[in-house]
C-alpha cells in the first residue's frame, strides 16, 4: 500500500482527491486541512507521498514544505493554480524540494478533475518511488559556491567579448521533465555570459509556467534567458525556453538558425516535445555541432532522438541516476546506448564547456 497524505484547505478538493485515490485500491489515505495539521499527521503517519496545496490558512504550502524537507523528508507533489502567481510559487516549491506539481483545473473543479485524474495518479505513483536526497537542493549549493568563489558579473552591463572561442558553431539542446527546474538551475548557472552557442530547453510544463521559469532563470544565470513565443533568432550567449503546452522547432531563415513556437503535435505524448525539438535541429545543424542533454523526468521523451543524434556523430549527456529525481528519460537514453556521457547534474555544465572550448 502507498501511504498518501492529502493536504488542502478545501473540503471539496479533499473529497475529490480522496475519491480518485480510493478508487485505485492500493492507497492508504489521510487528510489535513492546513500545513500545521499536516506536520502533526506526518509525524505519526509517515506517508510515502504528500499532495500539498500552496494556499492555506495558518501555515501555507511553502512553509509546510520547508518543514517537511527538514524534519520529515518525503516526496511531495504540489497542487497549484494555473495563475502566474501560482507558477512562481510552484517553482519556488520545486527549488525547496518538491518532486513535482499538478495544476488545478480552471473553472469548475468537479468537472475538470476527471480529465486531470490519469496524470495526477501517474505523478503521485512516480513520486512515491522517489528517494529524497540532499541533491534536491543541489542548485542552491551550486549557486552559493559560485557566488563565494567568483561573484556573477552581469552580462547586460558589458559587451559580449571574450577570449573563449568555441571549436565550432553549434547548438545545445536540453530536455527535462519531473524535477527539471532545479536541474536546470544547476546546469545553466554554470554557463558563462560569453558561452558561444545558443541553448534551447524543452521542459515539460503548462503554458502559464514557462514564462515565470524563463524570468526566474534570467535572474540567476549569466546568459540571457527568454521564453520562445514566436519566431526567434538564436544567438550565442542566450538560453531559449520552449513555451508550455506547445512544441519548439529549430529551423533556418536566410542562413541563420531560428526557434519556432509550434502547436503541440498530438503524436508526441509530452510537451514541449524533446524528441520533436531534437529531430528538427538535426535537419538544420550537422550532428557533430549538436550537444543533447537529457535530464530528470518521467517517461522516455528525447531518448530515441538523442540516441539517433549520437549515432549520427552528435554528443549526448544523460543525467546519472545518482542525482536524477526520476531516472526515466535519461535512463532510457542510457538503455538505448545513446549517451556519450553519463554525469551527475552538477557535472553537466562543465562537461558542456569542456566539449566546445
Amino acid at each position: 500500500m502507498i501511504r498518501l497524505l492529502i493536504v488542502d484547505d478545501s473540503a471539496l478538493m479533499r473529497k475529490l482527491l480522496g475519491q480518485i485515490f480510493a478508487a485505485e485500491e492500493d492507497f492508504e489515505i489521510e487528510f489535513a486541512r492546513d500545513g500545521s495539521e499536516a506536520l502533526q499527521i506526518i509525524s505519526r503517519f509517515r506517508p510515502d507521498v504528500v499532495t500539498l496545496d500552496i494556499y492555506m490558512p495558518l501555515m501555507d504550502g511553502l512553509a509546510c514544505l520547508d518543514r517537511i524537507m527538514i524534519d520529515y523528508p518525503c516526496p511531495v507533489v504540489m497542487v497549484s493554480s494555473l495563475t502566474e502567481e501560482g507558477a512562481e510559487e510552484t517553482l519556488q516549491a520545486l527549488e525547496i524540494g518538491a518532486v513535482d506539481f499538478i495544476a488545478k483545473p480552471a473553472g469548475a473543479i468537479s468537472l475538470g478533475i476527471e480529465e486531470l485524474t490519469p496524470k495526477l495518479v501517474e505523478k503521485v505513483r512516480t513520486a512515491a518511488t522517489v528517494r529524497i536526497r540532499r541533491s534536491l537542493r543541489l542548485a542552491e549549493r551550486v549557486r552559493s559556491t559560485r557566488s563565494l568563489l567568483s561573484p556573477i558579473s552581469r552580462r547586460r552591463d558589458a559587451p559580449r567579448k571574450s577570449n573563449l572561442s568555441p571549436i565550432r558553431q553549434g547548438l545545445v539542446l536540453i530536455g527535462t521533465s519531473t524535477g527539471g527546474p532545479p536541474a536546470l538551475d544547476a546546469v545553466l548557472t554554470q554557463l558563462p555570459a560569453e558561452f558561444g552557442w545558443p541553448v534551447v530547453v524543452a521542459q515539460h510544463m503548462p503554458v502559464s509556467f514557462t514564462g515565470p521559469l524563463a524570468r526566474r532563470l534570467d535572474k540567476i544565470c549569466e546568459m540571457r534567458v527568454t521564453e520562445v513565443t514566436q519566431q526567434t533568432a538564436l544567438e550565442p550567449g542566450s538560453i531559449y525556453i520552449a513555451r508550455g503546452d506547445a512544441d519548439i522547432l529549430i529551423s533556418s531563415r536566410a542562413g541563420s538558425l531560428v526557434a519556432l513556437a509550434a502547436p503541440s503535435d498530438p503524436t508526441f505524448p509530452w510537451h514541449p516535445s524533446v524528441d520533436r525539438l531534437v529531430r528538427s535541429a538535426m535537419k538544420h545543424v550537422p550532428a557533430e555541432a549538436l550537444i543533447g542533454v537529457l535530464m530528470t523526468g518521467m517517461g522516455n521523451d528525447g531518448a530515441a532522438s538523442m540516441a539517433d543524434l549520437q549515432s549520427a556523430g552528435g554528443y549526448t549527456i544523460a543525467e546519472s541516476e545518482e542525482t536524477a529525481v526520476v531516472w526515466g528519460m535519461p535512463g532510457e537514453l542510457v538503455r538505448l546506448n545513446g549517451a556519450s556521457e553519463v554525469r551527475r547534474v552538477d557535472q553537466i555544465g562543465s562537461c558542456i564547456l569542456d566539449r566546445i572550448f
